[in-house]
């Protein structure tokens, strides 16, 4: 009865509350309750995912189509399939110009109608019933205006931006794979491969990148394939001297010896051990590498060596606005999304990078937090 009794008041606390049982966290969980303690940081990454998510779904509300209608009697979905005009009563058998007023009063009769998305235009849609000279300024129908080819700058922006996020997203994941395994496997087996592999990074980062982006521009069409490819060429090798850097310093550590010693490969020894333990600049490093594979693109599309047109592109708008010069809304529109992207990377990553840090997780946390 005694030994009960100790059990029952040392299960409770001084409060009278019962104790819970200490649950451990795993350590992908601690950080990320330490980087939603960044609020800026937090905050940045549910803006970007927000308006990734939505320049994804941009043919539902930024497009010259309707999402649907409705036309004697029968259901139409302009977005699924190409309709002709004579489909509405028209005379040519090619495509329908939902733009058209013949087409637009055709759907307003009696037991007719058509959902249009918000926004009208398509990033290539050229509205030929236009009355105004391009490029004309923000309007009710074109909300931050047109550029010199009577293009709504909006619907390029937003289709603009996922072009961007896209490809630095697929020119982020070859250059991490890629680095990751040229410092892997410098840093793990060191001396001789070490040597061999930093002789041949250097001889291969001494070539100039540019001056082969404008010889195979010239030689080949551009295309986001070529620009990926030719960017993923030396887009790994900053990260590869992170990764060798900690797989040196991981390498001679004791659960390493242990592993070597139980009879482990070398490969299941870095994948196992090593690499889970030297992940941090990788992590750490994935927002800022986004943000100059934006700026990347965007610098080559500025120069006339990027996407192909009409493909919507920043660097693009922004070569458009510098020819014109008073069509401001060209180029305040394009560097304020342009400024806001790397802004909200730049945040994504100092939040990371102090959620991995422990000591800067700590002094955060006994602050109160950002």
């Amino acid at each position: 009865m005694n030994r009960a009794a100790s059990s029952r008041r040392n299960a409770t606390a001084t409060d009278g509350q019962p104790l819970r049982p200490h649950v451990s966290i795993t350590p992908g969980r601690r950080v990320w309750l330490r980087f939603r303690q960044h609020r800026l940081g937090y905050w940045s990454l549910i803006v970007f995912v927000v308006a990734f998510a939505i320049s994804l779904a941009g043919p539902l509300w930024s497009n010259d189509k309707p999402l649907v209608v409705r036309y004697q009697g029968k259901l139409y979905f302009p977005l699924v399939k190409t309709y002709a005009e004579t489909a509405f009563g028209g005379d040519f058998p090619t495509p329908a110009d939902y733009l058209d007023p013949f087409v637009r009063d055709r759907f307003s009769a009696p037991g007719n109608f058509a959902v249009y998305p918000p926004n009208h235009y398509y990033y290539d849609t050229l509205n030929y019933f236009s009355k105004g000279s391009n490029p004309a300024p923000p309007s009710r129908e074109n909300w931050l205006g047109t550029d010199d080819r009577g293009r709504d700058v909006f619907a390029r922006l937003v289709y603009g931006f996922r072009v961007s996020v896209l490809f630095a997203l697929v020119l982020t994941a070859i250059g991490t794979v890629l680095g990751v395994l040229a410092g892997a496997v410098q840093g793990y087996f060191g001396g001789r491969t070490d040597i061999t592999g930093q002789r041949l990074i250097e001889i291969w980062s001494a070539l100039p990148e540019l001056y082969l982006l404008i010889i195979f521009a010239s030689i080949f069409e551009p295309s986001l394939l070529l620009l990926v490819i030719l960017l993923s060429l030396f887009g790994w090798i900053g990260l590869s001297d992170y990764v060798r850097a900690e797989f040196l310093r991981n390498r001679t550590q004791d659960y390493v010896r242990a592993a070597r010693a139980m009879g482990l490969s070398n490969w299941q020894i870095i994948w196992r051990h090593v690499l889970p333990n030297s992940l941090t600049p990788v992590i750490t490093f994935l927002p800022f590498r986004m943000s100059g594979a934006i700026l990347a693109l965007t610098s080559l599309d500025f120069l006339g060596l990027g996407v192909p047109s009409p493909t919507p592109s920043l660097g693009e708008l922004l070569a458009q606005g510098k020819a014109n010069l008073d069509a401001w809304w060209i180029s305040l529109s394009t560097f304020g999304v342009l400024v806001a992207t790397l802004l909200l990377l730049t945040f994504m990553g100092d939040a990371l990078r102090n959620a991995l840090d422990t000591r800067i997780a700590d002094a955060v946390k006994a602050g109160g937090g950002q």
